[in-house]
């Protein structure tokens, strides 16, 4: 066996140094002697040893777990954020539309399908990002005076079914 510059030869078998590594199957010790590894360029000893350790690869694990725990808060937050923003958004909607109903029909709608049947709300009642059904909304129904001898009762504003506190910790969503 001897060790040329570019070359190991072992026997009648030529292998090149760059080459060794896939060779020897990436274990130096386990091949070739001590003897023959010392005597291999640095960069090549490295690659017959490469791999990584246990401790490596718990190390490791460790950061992307602590990264993690650092990021499923922020992303819980970002959600109940944005399932407020389309609670907003669904109440704006909807009081907007029953004083549209109002306006146009002389009375407020009795319930909330009636504007959905009245070609008003198209698709359907919006769902409750939080209750998450469209059956739970919560109405306040009252008399609306159209004029001062006329009073029709019916919705007058239209609030969320959960209990739930909102992030400002001081409100629950329906009194929204």
């Amino acid at each position: 066996m001897r060790i040329g510059k570019e070359k190991l030869t072992v026997g009648s078998r030529q292998l090149k140094l760059r080459s060794l590594p896939m060779a020897l199957g990436h274990d130096c010790s386990a091949r070739l002697s001590n003897a023959i590894c010392s005597q291999l360029p640095r960069h090549n000893r490295r690659l017959l040893a490469s791999g990584f350790t246990l401790l490596e690869l718990m190390t490791v694990l460790t950061l992307i777990l602590i990264l993690a725990s650092f990021a499923v808060p922020a992303y819980r937050t970002a959600i109940v954020r944005a399932h407020e923003s389309v609670l907003r958004d669904d109440l704006y909607t909807l009081r907007t539309l029953i004083d549209r109903y109002t306006l146009d029909q002389q009375h407020p709608p009795a319930t909330l399908q009636d504007l959905v049947d009245d070609g008003y709300l198209h698709g359907g009642l919006p769902v409750d990002p939080f209750t998450k059904s469209n059956e739970t909304w919560r109405v306040d129904s009252e008399e609306a005076p159209l004029s001062p001898n006329q009073t029709v009762a019916g919705i007058v504003d239209v609030h969320s079914g959960s209990d739930e506190i909102s992030t400002d910790g001081a409100t629950a969503y329906s009194s929204w």
